[in-house]
Formats: C-alpha cells, structure tokens, sequence
C-alpha cells in the first residue's frame, strides 16, 4: 500500500530531461554544488516512484545549478526554453501525473519576461520554479522588479530553490552545498525578499519556500528586530512586516523535515501553509519512501492538516493538476 494517503501533489520534484543534462555534463556540470553524480530522470521510472509512495502528481521543476553553467546569455535563453518545452511535453504525455514550474533564463528581465509569457500563455505552465540567486543579483533585488511584477499580474505559484551561495568556496570547506549552504542561502534569499518590501508589494505571488523554511523559522524574530533599524521607511512608509510576510507564504517538507524542521516551522506558520516534496531525483526512491513515512506517521501534524500538507493545500494552489488528478 503507498505510504501517502491520500495521494499527495509533490512540489518539490525535479526532472532532468536529455537536452539539459546533456549539456550539463557537456559543461562540466556533473558534479551539481559538490554532489558526487548528476542524477538521471525518466518520466516513467518517476510515475513507478510516485505509484509506491503514493504521489498522485508532481510538478517539475529545474534544480540548481540551472542554466548558470553556460556562459553565453543567449544559450542560456536557448536552454531554458528548451527545459520549458521538455517539461510541457512530459506533462503531456503523462496528464493528470505531472505539472510545469517554468523556469526563466534570469537575470535578465526582458529575456525573462519573454520567456514567462511564452511558457504561460503557450505551453501552459502551472507555475514558475526560481532559484534564490542568478550570479550576484539574489531575489529582491530591484533590477528584478519588472519580473516580481508581472509575475503577480498573474498571480503565479512561485517556488524558490536554492543554489550554491556566492562565495561558497569559502564558507562550505569542501562538502557538499546541499548539506548546509542551501539553507542558508533560502533564508538569505526569502529575508531578502521581505526587508526589500517585495512580498508586501507583489502580494498575489503565491511564494513556495523549500526545506521546511531552511533557518527561516529560527531566525524569522531576529530579521524581524533589525528591520526597522536596517531597513528604515521613506517618508510615510512603514516598515515591512517580515513576520506578517513570512507567515503568507507557503513552505514544503522537502528534505528532512523531521523531527525537529517541523515543529519549529509551526511556530512562524499554520499548517494551512504547507505542502509535501519529494526532492526526486536528486532523494533517491528508497530515501523519499522513508521520509514520506516519517510524515504519514508523525504526531506533528494531525489527521487534517496532515491531508492539507499532502495535498489540499497544494490543490488550491494548482487547481488544474489538481482537476486533472480528481
């Protein structure tokens, strides 16, 4: 019997179809921020995962590195298109299975808006799939308001996932990125996206953060007590309300979110705010069955909020994956 019940709408999960991986490897990238091999992605082998721990559907989404490995902006506006068709295709073949969390060749915003209309309006993606930073210019910055715009012209599902910091050669001292730098890097992402004011500008994104918040829910009062002395108001401004902000996004349980992740999350959140993830390819099949059990079997959420987390929440934020699967 699958572990999930009911049958969960995954996400977190990424695909890695032969075009860009291909290139990745191409380019130097299979060793993605320190991890030993770059994992391989067949829809098919995916469906077989979902099928046995009980994932009614997944929205695919590029993991890091993304695209940064070229450095040619133009090719990396030609392979994000082509992720973007590769994700629409694989929907395709797989209805009610799969969704597209777009990704978009930043930081660039005209090439990024381009690419939005086109994955929206022409491949029908359900949502967009960002990552925490494109070189140096991190989400919340102001070269990047065009896009935080019309993004919630539209009201998009905005996931974030993080990548490897700038200046990581220093800070990880040889292991791996994912272990601790991409927690931290979520948290510098999302503290920045609140003390710049952007969740309180744009407030029809519907933001996904990873990693059952990375250091968020620890930090969130700290961030919260320095913002009126590092983020003054002009003039008939107020401050922004980093807590008020936090606590309107959503978070998933990617990772391993228990037995400690949780339950401080749940202190900065309701459970109205989460949303399962698998991490898949990237967690293993074995390992996501583990963790998915761990949730099934927690006394952390109750028999509601466990059936929201796994997928009520996640269907009100997809509604046609979520019309799709029934």
């Amino acid at each position: 019997m699958p572990v999930l019940q009911p049958g969960a709408i995954d996400l977190h999960a990424h695909f890695l179809p032969a075009r860009y991986r291909d290139s990745a490897l191409a380019h130097g990238g299979g060793h993605p921020d320190g991890m030993p091999f770059l994992p391989g992605w067949d829809p098919a082998a995916a469906v077989t995962m979902m099928d046995e721990v009980g994932i009614a559907a997944a929205a695919l989404s590029l993991s890091s590195p993304g695209v940064d490995f070229l450095d040619d902006p133009a090719e990396r506006v030609a392979l994000t298109r082509a992720v973007n068709e590769d994700g629409a295709a694989a929907v395709a073949a797989y209805p009610g299975r799969f969704g597209l969390l777009a990704s978009l060749p930043l930081p660039d915003p005209d090439a990024a808006l381009a690419e939005l209309a086109h994955a929206c309006d022409v491949l029908g993606a359900d949502g967009v799939g960002l990552h925490t930073h494109y070189g140096p210019v991190y989400l919340g910055d102001p070269s990047l308001e065009p896009v935080m715009a019309a993004l919630d012209a539209r009201g998009a599902v905005v996931t974030i996932h993080p990548t490897s910091p700038c200046g990581w050669e220093q800070t990880s001292f040889g292991r791996p990125r994912p272990m601790v730098e991409f927690l931290f890097d979520t948290s510098r992402a999302v503290v920045n996206l609140a003390l710049n004011g952007v969740l309180e500008r744009y407030p029809a994104i519907r933001w996904v953060v990873p990693h059952a918040g990375a250091a968020l829910p620890v930090l969130a009062d700290r961030v919260a007590r320095f913002a009126p002395v590092i983020s003054p108001p002009p003039d008939g401004g107020t401050t922004p309300d980093v807590l008020g902000g936090l606590g309107r996004l959503y978070y998933d349980l990617a990772g391993v979110p228990l037995p400690r992740a949780l339950p401080a999350l749940l202190t900065l959140v309701p459970a109205s705010q989460l949303v399962y993830g698998s991490d898949y390819p990237f967690t293993s099949a074995p390992t996501v069955a583990a963790l998915a059990t761990a949730i099934a079997e927690t006394g952390v959420l109750d028999d509601a909020a466990r059936a929201g987390a796994l997928r009520g929440n996640a269907a009100a934020l997809l509604p046609r994956l979520a019309k799709a699967i029934g």
